[in-house]
């Protein structure tokens, strides 16, 4: 068995997808189950987790309605307005449904310490009652306050999305090494190892790049605390999924795979191991 712990799904709004500008135009379209089903079944992958790309319940109904209809999608991690006043009953309400796994803010679009406000902290506190996750969407330049929150959180179960995006044409970033070694000194997170290739000089790489800023999320957070996600469909910009998944294969040692590639995954979203 093999899982993807990251994909995205979307119906293209020019308005509300206004990030995804006119040098994106690989992906500016509608990318849904039909898309990637046979994507998925030609690099055996079994399943994936879908992702919330807007930050709307509109966006978490519109995934968990995906994962009732198609088997293959095993989990959701969706998005609530953790700021507010309500955050429990929105909780308990999108809760009720068993393929929501995870909440996720995109906070890589907002301030450095965003997630040491208190209002962020108080839906934070929140989610372990109903045993979901929360994804970690950060710039390197916002990992201080990722490590704070992991800290003040030690029983929430945390994963850091897409290594925290650091600048890979521009070689290894020291403080990025660093604040990467700290944060997984916190036993309750993750990492995926996601998103590498659109961190790179005009969407441009060769595998051997990846290679130090990997050799920095293994050494630190070990085969048991990280997850292979393709970050489909935004990896197209870069890459098509097949690239991406053979990349990161070619780099975890073989003994490795059924970890990164399936249990770890199974473990951190407590998905149903009758997959």
């Amino acid at each position: 068995m093999r899982l993807d712990a990251h994909q995205h799904f979307w119906k293209f709004d020019p308005v509300r997808d206004a990030w995804i500008d006119e040098t994106m135009e690989v992906i500016r379209r509608d990318f849904l189950p039909t898309d990637l089903e046979p994507i998925l079944q030609k690099n055996n992958i079994d399943g994936c987790i879908a992702v919330q790309a807007d930050q709307s319940e509109t966006e978490t109904a519109f995934l968990l309605d995906i994962a009732r209809n198609h088997n293959f999608v095993k989990g959701v991690v969706g998005w609530v307005d953790l700021l507010a006043d309500n955050v429990e009953d929105r909780l308990a309400h999108f809760s009720s449904n068993n393929k929501l796994k995870g909440i996720r803010h995109i906070v890589q679009a907002e301030s450095n310490d965003f997630m040491l406000r208190s209002d962020f902290q108080n839906g934070i506190s929140k989610l372990s009652q109903f045993d979901l996750t929360y994804d970690i969407l950060v710039f390197p330049k916002q990992l201080p306050a990722a490590i704070k929150l992991a800290e003040k959180f030690p029983d929430q179960a945390f994963v850091l999305d897409h290594i925290a995006k650091p600048a890979i044409s521009s070689g290894m970033d020291r403080e990025w090494q660093s604040d990467i070694k700290e944060l997984a000194t916190c036993e309750n997170v993750y990492c995926k190892v996601s998103g590498l290739v659109t961190e790179t000089k005009d969407f441009q790489w060769r595998a051997e790049e990846f290679t130090p800023f990997l050799d920095v999320v293994f050494d630190s957070f070990g085969a048991d605390r990280l997850l292979y996600g393709s970050d489909w469909p935004v990896c197209l910009l870069s890459s098509p999924y097949e690239t991406v998944l053979k990349t990161i294969e070619d780099y975890v040692p073989k003994e490795h795979h059924t970890k990164i590639f399936y249990q770890n995954t199974v473990n951190f979203y407590k998905l149903d191991e009758n997959l």
